[in-house]
């Protein structure tokens, strides 16, 4: 049996005053680029869901494919290639021909934010798409949030408090018998890879635990 095919953001979503304008500036700024909510990458029947923050500004809200063309996906893409989860190699645009196999990719929020900072409001509003998206993915065994944000958005997405489900590094969340687990990762971010807060081994030990999860 198919799953069914989830609801998403119109290319002209106007939920947030605030993104929409930044979108209509980098659509000045930038005409060629994406500049739009960014839709979810990978097939709607896997079993693992990987949630970041946002798109960046020159990625993913540039190539419409999350964590394409920034640095977190010259992490992100090879690691899902090393654990089985993709085929193809990873080439920083949208028409590379990467594939995912049973993993797929999506944000909390789905346009890009100033500075990369999503607000509470904005993250509230575009849940309903989350949510919509987790109740398509029947197949949904693992979901690994990438940062604090991620983490919150998955916890309330599900309905759950916040202060009893806290955020750390390679922690595995078992939160009831037909929710799916929660495996949390410090971002892939350029920032945490370039301060040593997350090391390639780190984050290759998540995935493990994913795995390791679906044996």
């Amino acid at each position: 049996m198919s799953c069914p095919t989830p609801s998403v953001p119109a290319l002209d979503c106007d939920l947030c005053p605030r993104l929409v304008e930044f979108r209509l500036e980098n659509k000045a700024k930038f005409p060629d680029f994406f500049n739009a909510p960014v839709p979810s990458f990978g097939p709607i029947e896997a079993e693992v869901l990987v949630v970041g923050l946002a798109p960046g500004l020159k990625g993913a809200n540039c190539t419409g494919r999350p964590f394409t063309g920034d640095y977190a996906g010259d992490l992100l893409y090879p690691t899902l290639k090393t654990f089985g989860f993709a085929t193809g190699t990873y080439g920083g645009t949208a028409e590379d021909g990467f594939e995912l196999q049973n993993c797929r990719i999506t944000n909390a929020v789905r346009c890009v934010p100033p500075q990369n900072k999503t607000t509470g409001a904005e993250e509230k509003a575009c849940r309903p798409f989350l949510i919509d998206e987790m109740k398509a993915m029947t197949n949904l065994k693992a979901i690994v949030a990438l940062g604090g944000v991620g983490h919150n958005a998955v916890i309330q997405t599900l309905g759950l408090k916040k202060s009893q489900w806290k955020f750390g590094h390679n922690m595995r969340h078992e939160m009831a018998d037909d929710l799916p687990i929660l495996f949390d990762s410090y971002h892939c971010s350029r920032y945490n890879t370039n301060t040593g807060r997350l090391t390639e081994e780190m984050f290759h030990d998540v995935f493990r635990s994913v795995c390791e999860e679906l044996k």
